[in-house]
């Protein structure tokens, strides 16, 4: 009881000294608070509160676009679709060049697994050295192809690997099933299936098509997790279809490419027209490349010399100089014409033939190939009548096909010719003109006197086209007798016949220029003609370029490449033999021809 009395004494006593303190009085609790101070404080959290109203108002109203977009860049990605590039054909519906899905191999550098065995597998399979992985993963790089167009055993090996942070991709690549044959026709693309030569370059905006598109949502490794949007769809390039026919360009590459190593030869083309349509059957060059496979290229391979090179074309000039001489009246076929001694001079420059020949025909003339007969004809001839008959042929004028890199060739104009320039043209010296021109130049002798247009596009009419007249046909008539003559026994070239096909035409050899003078034992050979020539279908022109094995002559060089050339090519187009098949035809490469003057 003791002990409770204490306690309540105590409590009460506490009790008293709490009641006897007085806060009114207590300097610190009496002390009034500025008025400025607490308006200060609400308008800083007024403030901030109008601030972040404003952001939330830039935000939402004004910026929403680029805050939208910058959201979006982070997870919605536009994948392109690429459109399938065109397809080229030949006149029958053969590729020559397509596209094919293939694989790409491609990653994150960031995401790559760091596993080093893994790492040094994958270099091996892209066959590279293990450094050259390690820059190509690069961790400030973003993005990396590692291989781009891959083959299926790569990609295949790679994925096997399953080596995070690497993908795979499908691309198209081209492909070329004729290879070097055909690679200065069709040409070829770079890794954006761009075309860089020939009918790839020419054609590109037909053949490239147009890409689609589809929004995506990706995730951090780049996986498309779902689709956003509509899907644009590709439409596809359009396919060419070419004049060529894959068959007789392969043959004219095999027999350029042969003629080319028998006579160690620099190189060699051919070209092949169908003189019912104009049409371009075959052009050919060798050297060559295989389009799909382009490491170390030299320009050497690369460039189509049936269209870029030209070249004094030599007696090839002398039929056409001859049918103006036929065409304006100033002689006939019979027309004695004296050669003898075999040379002559014109204005302190002397012009011979290989051998003296006497008095000549004019069809003996072409037949023989005599310089100083055909220098006398043209000396008869005004320049500008000369100058005329050249350009409506072709000569000097680029060649109107729609392809790259044909060139117009050198032909001066007429009133600043001299005797002797106007001497030395009409056996083709002085002006130049490319495989491709000097073969169109032929089709005026095919077609009854005119000359046609050319077309490296499948032609579906089946009418012949119409061409320029610049002879009559009388005189189309003589001259194709007189490139028959020169294509057998007795002329420059009997190693152009063919077994069953009448033929025509001319051969050439010239020395080659360099710089202002001409080289002594540089060449060049060819020879163009027609066949058959009862009824022409084809004209053939072929050029070896600096053959070096001992035999230069253009009938003994390029007339058994014309020869083996037509006589494919015909049964190939499905021409009946015109001629009954002869044991002495058969063995023509025995016969001796006439050495040519040039």
């Amino acid at each position: 009881m003791k002990f409770r009395r204490n306690s309540a004494a105590t409590s009460g006593a506490r009790a008293h000294n709490t009641r006897s303190v007085s806060y009114s009085t207590s300097p610190l609790l009496a002390s009034k608070t500025p008025p400025w101070r607490s308006r200060f404080l609400v308008a800083l959290v007024g403030l901030a509160f109008a601030g972040l109203l404003a952001r939330a108002a830039y935000i939402q109203v004004i910026g929403e676009e680029f805050f939208q977009r910058q959201g979006e860049a982070r997870y919605a990605h536009t994948v392109e679709l690429p459109a399938s590039r065109g397809r080229i054909n030949d006149r029958s519906g053969q590729v020559l060049a397509s596209s094919v899905a293939v694989p790409s191999i491609w990653a994150f550098p960031k995401e790559v697994d760091s596993d080093p065995a893994k790492r040094r597998e994958l270099a091996k399979i892209l066959g590279i050295s293990q450094q050259q992985l390690e820059k190509q993963l690069d961790p400030a790089t973003r993005f990396v192809f590692l291989r781009r167009q891959a083959d299926d055993d790569t990609a295949a090996r790679i994925k096997a690997l399953n080596l995070k942070g690497v993908f795979q991709d499908r691309e198209y690549k081209r492909q070329y099933p004729e290879g070097e044959a055909a690679a200065h026709v069709v040409g070829f693309t770079n890794l954006e299936e761009k075309g860089q030569e020939g009918i790839e370059l020419a054609f590109q905006k037909d053949l490239q098509g147009r890409d689609g598109s589809r929004a995506v949502v990706r995730d951090r490794l780049g996986r498309v997790v779902e689709d956003m949007g509509e899907r644009v769809p590709p439409a596809n390039g359009r396919d060419i279809d070419l004049s060529i026919d894959a068959k007789v360009q392969f043959f004219a590459y095999q027999r350029v490419r042969d003629a080319v190593a028998e006579h160690k030869a620099k190189a060699g083309s051919v070209v092949v027209l169908d003189v019912q349509t104009g049409e371009v059957l075959a052009l050919a060059n060798f050297p060559s490349y295989n389009p799909g496979e382009r490491k170390n290229l030299s320009g050497e391979q690369l460039r189509n010399r049936a269209l870029t090179d030209v070249f004094e074309p030599g007696s090839t000039m002398k039929p056409l100089v001859m049918a103006l001489a036929l065409e304006t009246g100033r002689v006939t076929p019979q027309t004695p014409i004296d050669t003898a001694p075999g040379r002559m001079t014109v204005t302190g420059s002397v012009i011979t033939d290989a051998h003296p020949h006497g008095v000549l025909t004019a069809a003996e003339v072409i037949q023989k190939s005599s310089n100083v007969g055909i220098t006398k004809l043209a000396l008869q001839m005004q320049a500008r009548e000369m100058h005329e008959m050249f350009t409506a042929i072709g000569l000097g004028q680029r060649p109107q096909i729609n392809f790259p890199g044909t060139v117009t060739g050198k032909l001066r104009p007429y009133k600043s010719w001299r005797p002797i320039e106007q001497a030395t043209m009409s056996y083709g010296y002085g002006l130049s003109a490319s495989l491709l021109q000097l073969a169109r130049a032929y089709t005026v002798f095919a077609r009854d006197g005119e000359v046609i247009p050319i077309s490296m596009m499948h032609q579906t009419a089946k009418e012949p086209v119409h061409g320029i007249r610049v002879f009559s046909e009388k005189t189309a008539a003589q001259v194709r007798e007189m490139l028959q003559m020169a294509a057998g026994p007795g002329g420059t070239a009997p190693q152009a016949m063919v077994s069953g096909y009448s033929v025509g035409g001319k051969s050439g050899t010239a020395h080659k220029q360099e710089g202002k003078s001409y080289a002594g034992h540089k060449y060049r050979s060819w020879f163009v003609g027609i066949a058959p020539i009862s009824k022409p279908r084809i004209v053939v022109a072929v050029m070896v370029d600096e053959p070096s094995n001992g035999v230069y002559y253009g009938g003994a060089v390029a007339g058994p490449v014309f020869s083996q050339v037509v006589a494919q090519s015909l049964r190939l187009l499905g021409v009946p033999p015109d001629l009954e098949v002869k044991p002495q035809i058969v063995a023509s490469g025995k016969l001796q021809a006439v050495e040519e003057s040039f």
